[in-house]
């Protein structure tokens, strides 16, 4: 497999990660009416927003999206169906903030909403990425050749800023941190006391 669908392979796992952290606690919640610092939920959704929404689906779009499609039609559609996703993935995220906010302003009353705008994001962003990995990556592999993959590799490395990398990538482990800190066990340590 090429370098850059690795990328997104280990990119999709980190998101994964985050999604499964959010269903877990909104679980925690409904089930056994737990105490869960809300701040939890922010910062996941500001990595989703800061991570794949502005950094990773753009990459998808701009080098292995494209480069497919100047390979052949067979991509087309589902290139053009994960595009809109990746269109309205700003708006999703904004939806479900919305519903956050009610949650942390309206209290227990808010949470069924929440907990269901929780669950409908989750699912759909998982089959964004399962559409990515079962199709996206065979036709990619199919259709894309050694150069066409080393110059998509060269230009997600050129395309990076070697001090912006530096700092997104302390910023996301300063962001990661603070998620595990606020998180409760299993997903993470807790507020300390």
């Amino acid at each position: 497999m090429s370098k850059v669908l690795n990328i997104i392979r280990d990119e999709h796992g980190s998101i994964a990660a985050v999604l499964h952290g959010m269903q877990y606690l909104v679980n925690e919640v409904r089930t056994r009416k737990a105490n869960v610092d809300l701040r939890v939920f922010g910062a996941m959704l500001y990595y989703l927003d800061t991570f794949a929404e502005r950094m990773h689906h753009p990459k998808e779009d701009r080098y292995l999206f494209a480069a497919m499609r100047k390979r052949g039609a067979e991509a087309d559609a589902i290139i053009a169906e994960l595009e809109q996703e990746h269109a309205g993935g700003e708006q999703s995220l904004r939806r479900l903030e919305q519903y956050l906010l009610r949650y942390q302003e309206g209290g227990d009353a808010e949470f069924p909403a929440f907990a269901q705008a929780v669950e409908e994001f989750v699912a759909a962003y998982r089959e964004h990425m399962r559409k990515e990995e079962d199709r996206v990556f065979p036709l990619a592999q199919q259709l894309l050749g050694a150069a066409d993959f080393e110059a998509i590799d060269r230009a997600f490395e050129e395309n990076r800023d070697p001090l912006a990398d530096q700092r997104d990538t302390k910023d996301f482990q300063v962001l990661f941190t603070r998620i595990v800190n606020l998180a409760p066990p299993p997903i993470g340590v807790g507020p300390k006391k």
